[in-house]
């Protein structure tokens, strides 16, 4: 069934239902791929997972929660036997410095319970807006946009920001869409550019989105 185009005189509002509509229908699994139990688990898998992969920090926490089960447990850890669990992802000694404080920042802040709060939650060590939101919208259900590279990079592509900026991407999206949205089109555009919008060589052929995403037209005419 052809699907329906929206010229680039619409509106972005527009333009972004759509898109979420397409993607929605090309990834209907689009979920976070950190593995995790608890809001405690997927903070600290969130916080590992700057600079790496999903599927790295996936083998390692399983081997990081196995043996430290709790922020109490944590907190207390032996910050050399941490970095040897933590090796495979580098910078090791500042991951497992983080690990270690917001574990015990947790207990002494918050009574062990992660926050429902990004003010709160940003006062944790190595927890920055984006880990925040990924925590309030994935462990809470929470309205937020957690903008990584790959959200900055398709949705300037497709024409939904001109920025690049995160902050101001994120001020951008947030404006094209409803709060319940925000966390699906985070997790759909995610998998737009890990699976077909890459860096270097994005597979506009194949893309969902190829007749309405400036970075395609512009592709395509340039042939």
């Amino acid at each position: 069934m052809e699907q329906p185009k929206i010229a680039r005189s619409s509106s972005r509002r527009e333009l972004a239902q759509e898109v979420d509509r397409r993607l929605a229908g090309r990834f209907p699994e689009a979920h976070c791929e950190l593995d995790y139990e608890t809001p405690w688990q997927l903070l600290v898998a969130t916080v590992l997972s700057a600079q790496t992969t999903d599927v790295r920090v996936n083998q390692v926490t399983k081997i990081l929660f196995a043996r430290w089960s709790t922020p109490r447990a944590m907190a207390a850890a032996a910050q050399q036997e941490l970095q040897e669990v933590l090796r495979p992802l580098g910078f090791t000694t500042r991951r497992a410095r983080h690990v270690i404080e917001l574990s015990a920042q947790l207990l002494d802040s918050f009574g062990g319970q992660v926050p429902r709060s990004r003010d709160e939650l940003v006062t944790l060590p190595g927890v920055g807006r984006k880990t925040a939101h990924v925590v309030l919208a994935e462990a809470f259900g929470l309205g937020y946009l957690a903008v990584d590279t790959h959200v900055m990079r398709t949705a300037h592509r497709i024409g939904l920001t001109d920025n690049k900026d995160p902050l101001k991407v994120e001020h951008d999206l947030v404006e094209l869409y409803d709060a319940g949205q925000l966390p699906m089109v985070s997790h759909r555009l995610i998998f737009l550019g890990r699976r077909i919008c890459h860096a270097r060589t994005p597979q506009c052929e194949v893309c969902p989105l190829r007749d309405i995403c400036r970075y395609a037209m512009a592709a395509e005419l340039s042939h």
